[in-house]
């Protein structure tokens, strides 16, 4: 069994009491698995790979073996699937995002939650994700372009600064915070090494100013759901104790999904009782009614008819670029006003207008609702060596832009030329 502090064992043995014997024995197990399907890219399911169970409060979650091998799959670089842990899944369910609504998760990367949140609005509304460290925003950024997300606005920015920003601005805010992780003990060992009662403190005093910043950012009627991954009382139930002390306008709200339910209002899984890691949440709403309020960019660089009719050029049935991401064009039917907040990335990355062409974004093959190019059908290995960034063979009826495809999804660009698939699988992305 895995060595654990004896320091975290006391701690344990005050929230479970004679539970204790059970919770010990799941260390002598394996880490439990499972991944998430995109609704946004669906596959047959003969294309998943082997799987077990549903995850009861994700349907779209299936636990996998251990020895699974479903992240070095190609179409899980399609973006077919995201893997992610059964409890990771529990908060997202619990905030229960709407297509339509202003969705913010807060503490976002690298984007399980954020792509979860994405296959519920189905494509409606406007999900903001922001990460403050900036090589993990980029990080974030992939996976919403993996799968195929059009609706995200992708941000770097500390959360202090969108309560200044965006105050009263969303429907639903999801604060997944940053924690002392004794709920990745099994299945990352050696982050016991980086544990103690003093981490676990700050952690506490850490999370409770990210508390704040999002109590600010949810509109009156709003949802704000509080979690972590941790079984630490102190940056858990005690958290959102003392929050709602000094928040008197939010209160807990009981909720009930298949496999927890919580008529205090939150819920922790136990690898003892649940066939999970480690995971809390908590559903708070603030009182009153009212709309979210975000107002619209009035300074946004919007494409010139040049670059539009480059676009159009391109692909007459092209989303109509409303916005400049640097020399991208994008589309994102709302664009809040960001003041000074560090955006990576606005809706869908259409594409580059150049001097004479146009160039796509791999963002629009990877998303669900692509310009009608050719499809080119390849096999599984014939995909693993596209996105190797290899040439591969089509036939000599093919020219011009394609899209090599894997039981229906768009691998990414190609151009077929002579016989050959040019590949413009982008560089950053090849796999060896």
């Amino acid at each position: 069994m895995i060595a654990l502090p004896d320091a975290f064992l006391s701690s344990i043995s005050r929230q479970l009491h004679s539970e204790m014997p059970a919770f010990l024995a799941t260390y002598e197990n394996e880490a439990v698995r499972a991944l998430r399907r995109n609704p946004l890219k669906p596959v047959p399911d003969s294309a998943l790979p082997p799987h077990g169970l549903t995850v009861p409060w994700e349907h779209e979650g299936i636990l996998i073996p251990s020895d699974s091998a479903a992240g070095t799959h190609p179409l899980h670089e399609a973006g077919a699937w995201y893997l992610q842990e059964p409890g990771a899944m529990l908060p997202v369910a619990v905030l229960n995002p709407q297509p339509g609504e202003k969705v913010l998760d807060l503490c976002a990367a690298p984007g399980g939650k954020s792509t979860q949140i994405a296959g519920r609005m189905l494509g409606r509304g406007l999900l903001v994700c922001n990460e403050p460290v900036k090589k993990r925003a980029m990080i974030l950024s992939r996976n919403i372009e993996r799968l195929g997300v059009t609706n995200a606005l992708v941000v770097s920015a500390a959360p202090e600064a969108l309560a200044g920003q965006w105050p009263e601005g969303f429907d639903a805010v999801l604060v997944d915070a940053p924690c002392s992780g004794e709920g990745m003990f099994r299945r990352h060992p050696e982050t016991i090494s980086e544990w103690s009662p003093q981490i676990a403190e700050g952690c506490a005093v850490r999370q409770t100013g990210i508390l704040e910043a999002a109590s600010m950012l949810v509109r009156p009627g709003g949802r704000l759901v509080y979690s972590t991954c941790t079984f630490n009382s102190l940056e858990n139930e005690e958290n959102v104790k003392a929050f709602l002390l000094r928040h008197r306008d939010f209160s807990l709200q009981a909720f009930s999904l298949p496999g927890a339910t919580a008529p205090e209002g939150h819920f922790t899984c136990w690898p003892h009782r649940v066939q999970t890691e480690g995971q809390f949440a908590a559903l708070l709403v603030r009182h009153g009614d009212g709309k979210a309020i975000l107002p619209p960019s009035a300074r946004q660089h919007q494409p010139d008819r040049t670059a539009l009719r480059c676009l159009a050029s391109f692909c007459a049935q092209a989303p109509r670029a409303n916005l400049v991401i640097g020399n991208t064009l994008a589309c994102l039917p709302f664009y809040p006003d960001c003041g000074r907040i560090p955006v990576l990335r606005a809706g869908l990355h259409l594409g580059e207008a150049r001097e004479n062409y146009f160039m796509p974004d791999h963002a629009l093959a990877m998303a669900c609702e692509h310009p009608p190019f050719p499809c080119v059908p390849v096999s599984a290995e014939q995909a693993r060596r596209f996105q190797a960034g290899e040439i591969l063979r089509v036939d000599e009826g093919f020219q011009g832009w394609v899209y090599p495809t894997l039981s229906g999804l768009p691998l990414g660009w190609g151009k077929a030329v002579s016989g050959q698939l040019k590949n413009h699988y982008p560089k950053g992305l090849r796999r060896p």
